[in-house]
Order: C-alpha cells, then structure tokens, then sequence
C-alpha cells in the first residue's frame, strides 16, 4: 500500500456522526448568500431589491476571470445586497433573501447533449466549486488544456469529527459513481481512482457495484490523507513536483462531494445552492449530518442541532484545518463542510513555551518542511529565508502545531510568511507585467 512520509494520527471523534443519515438542516428566516464562495473574484448581483427570487434562481453572475455562478438558496424577496461578517473578521457583500417559505423552485434548463464542451458548460453554469475545502471554481479546473489521464476522486476524509463525505457514499453511491463518469467525460481522463480510508470499507462497498471500470483504492488511515499530493500519490504512485500542479503530473483532483454537484447539474438540472455538512463536538445535542442552505447563518445551525454557544471553542470545518468562529453570524458557502461546538476537553490549552528543539514538527510535517525554522525566520521578518525553507509549499494541515509539545504557533507562523511571500510575488508579477506593457507601448 502506497502511503506519504510522516503525518499524524489524531482521534477520530467520527463515531458522534457517522452513524447518522443525511437529514434536512434549518429552514432560515432569512439568508445572507456570499457573492465569493469560491478562490477567484466576486460574482456579480443580477437581482434587485425588493424583487422575489426562486430556489434555485441565479442571484449573481460569475465576474470576468476566475469566478462562479451564485443561486438562491430559498424562494423570497431580496432585501439587498449588504455588508455582512466573514470567517476572517472582515466584511464582504451578502446577497440578503427574505425566506417565504414556499419553497417554489427554479431549474436548469434540461442537457440533451452529453460532450465534453457541454459538460463544462452545464457546470460553470450550475456555480460548482470544489466540495472538499478548496472552494476551486470545478468547470475551470476539469477544463484545462493538459493531458489528463487519471481523475483521482477524494474520498478520504481524513479530518477527525467530519462525516458528510462518507454519508455521501453510503447513501448516494450511484449518483456519486455517475458524477464522477461525467467528471471523467469534462477533462478527458481516461480512468479513475476513488481514493478512500480503510477505516471507511462500508463507503467502499457500497461504491463497488456501481464503480465498473473505476478503481476503489483503498488508503491507510493517516491525516492529512486527503490533502492532494498525498492523495495522489497514494492512488497513482506519481509525485508532483515542487511548484506544481496534480495537471502537471496528468492527474486532476476531485471531491465526492464535487462529484454529486456535478451528477445533481447534469442529470438532476439542479444548480449549487447548498450543501451536506457535519454538525458535531461533545456541545451538541443532536450531531448530526444535514443539507444546509447555503448563506444560513451559524446561529440557525446550532438552534437547530442545539450546539451550545458557550462552549470551549466552535470551529468552521475541521479542527486540523478549520476556522476558530467568533460570531454565529456568520453564514455557510459551498465549501462549509462541518460546524464544531467543542467542549474543553476537546481542546488544547495554547500557551506557548520555548522551542526545546526536538525536531517532531520535522519528522510530521509531510511536505518533509522544518515548521521550525521557518517560524525563526517568520519571527525575525526574514521572508526570504522562510521560502528557502519551503513556507511557500506548506498545505497548511497543522501536523507541527499538532505534535509540538512546547504547544508553538507553528502553522500559523508558516502561514503568515507564506501570506506575505506570496504578496510579494504579486507585487512582483504586477510591476514586471506593468514594465513590459510600457515597453510594449
């Protein structure tokens, strides 16, 4: 069994949920509908105030460049676009829908033809951006104009306490395995390979039937398993390159859950307007895994599944990777894969000690990076040491922080060199692209 260097081995936590069967989520009063719910530019407002929209209506439409469609969640009245808080403190434009509850739905119009151009249509259309975390626009990258031979499906889910991802497989393997046909049919591969945890054999199971000429790989159970450059090397044995994209080794990624959007789109005429994500930690009555509009704030989730506000800690998505969440005000996108509610037992106290250098970081970071000495060079604002170190190929998975017993803020140290290193290098880009267009002229 193919298997990455080093990477950690957390408690699960996955047994509070992954019993449970996908359920309906809240029916929010209103909804607050990010217009950036994918890596890319805003989409841009196609409604007005006061008008009433559809399920499943377009809201607002893919700006110029790297971007994706944005749909109603709900039938309502539009109250307008507002400012409205984010994961990162900040404020960005919302599209705000009154709900009225008459659940009165809108469709796409209906795809006779199967090739591979209106296959990546019917997607950018329908707003589909990757399930997994990453939030990648699917249409641009199942679109590209590299040789793809393998599609490599992420079933991993290798994050303690998330569960949706294997309820998906369980209870909607035969639309999974066609998502991933047509997945296949958008970029050109000619196979695939489903990648999956072997603490996860019922997934696979029930995959099988349905998965003729698709092959079920089976991985050892070891976070972060699902990351890219692990997941393909596990199902393929090739290894992409430093810099590099999985395309560039002929390979492209996707999530199960990416892979229903695409079957829901294509066959179903339903475009991307919410989601199945994980409600979970010891502060919940009920966890449970449940179809959430997308744009429903916090607060209805955790009303819904009695997720206690007062806890020790809540987190959007995992707890290796995840977001700490500061407001229940805060509203679900398309990448939102799991709410915690954390108890303090469920969480690591984090006041920091001096380094004592023993080296664990190193031996489970599985980049194969010195967390470390990229947190010195971090720390005496010595970027350029930092990348020499590797900060820029960090995947942010929290494997350092994770087994530091000095409890350092590894990977938010190599997070913010990567930051800046990486504004750097657009500022760079930008000046070299703007003397050349003088030089042009």
């Amino acid at each position: 069994m193919l298997g990455f260097s080093n990477g950690v081995h957390p408690k699960g936590r996955k047994t509070l949920t992954a019993g449970e069967k996908i359920g309906r989520g809240p029916e929010p009063d209103a909804v607050y509908v990010p217009l950036l719910q994918h890596i890319g530019s805003p989409a841009v407002p196609v409604v007005e105030e006061g008008q009433r929209v559809l399920c499943g209506e377009l809201i607002a439409k893919a700006a110029e460049g790297l971007s994706a469609n944005v749909y109603s969640p709900v039938a309502g009245t539009v109250k307008g676009v507002v400012g409205h808080i984010t994961l990162s403190g900040k404020k960005a434009d919302h599209i705000l829908i009154e709900n009225d509850r008459t659940d009165e739905r809108a469709f796409l119009p209906p795809l006779a033809d199967r090739s591979r151009e209106s296959i990546l249509a019917r997607i950018a259309e329908a707003g589909i951006a990757g399930m997994g975390g990453a939030a990648f626009p699917t249409a641009v990258k199942l679109g590209t104009d590299k040789k793809i031979d393998v599609l490599v499906v992420n079933g991993a889910e290798c994050e303690p306490y998330i569960t949706c991802d294997h309820r998906i497989m369980l209870e909607f393997a035969e639309q999974v395995v066609k998502g991933i046909r047509l997945c296949m049919a958008a970029c050109g591969a000619d196979r695939a390979v489903i990648g999956i945890e072997n603490n996860k054999k019922d997934a696979a199971a029930a995959l099988a039937p349905f998965a003729e000429n698709i092959r079920i790989k089976l991985l050892k159970t070891k976070y972060p398993q699902g990351a890219e450059k692990q997941l393909v090397y596990g199902c393929t044995g090739r290894t992409i390159p430093e810099g590099a994209l999985p395309a560039d080794a002929g390979v492209l990624v996707v999530n199960v859950h990416t892979a229903l959007a695409v079957y829901k789109a294509v066959e179903e005429d339903t475009p991307c307007y919410e989601r199945v994500m994980t409600v979970s930690g010891g502060a919940v009555e009920k966890p449970c895994n449940i179809w959430v509009k997308n744009g429903t704030p916090y607060r209805d989730i955790a009303a819904f599944c009695g997720g206690r506000e007062d806890c020790a800690r809540i987190v959007s998505g995992g707890p290796m990777m995840g977001e700490p969440v500061f407001s229940l005000k805060i509203c679900t996108a398309k990448g939102t894969s799991a709410l915690l509610f954390l108890n303090e037992d469920e969480c690591v106290s984090k006041k920091a000690e001096p380094c004592i250098g023993c080296g664990r970081c190193v031996q489970a970071c599985p980049m194969g990076l010195s967390p470390v000495f990229i947190e010195r060079a971090a720390f005496d604002k010595k970027y350029e040491e930092a990348a020499v170190y590797g900060a820029e190929q960090c995947i942010g998975c929290g494997c350092c922080s994770y087994v530091c017993p000095a409890k350092r803020f590894l990977v938010q140290s190599v997070k913010l060199a990567k930051k800046v290193l990486k504004g750097w290098r657009e500022k760079e880009r930008a000046k070299n692209n703007g003397e050349g267009a003088e030089k042009n002229g």
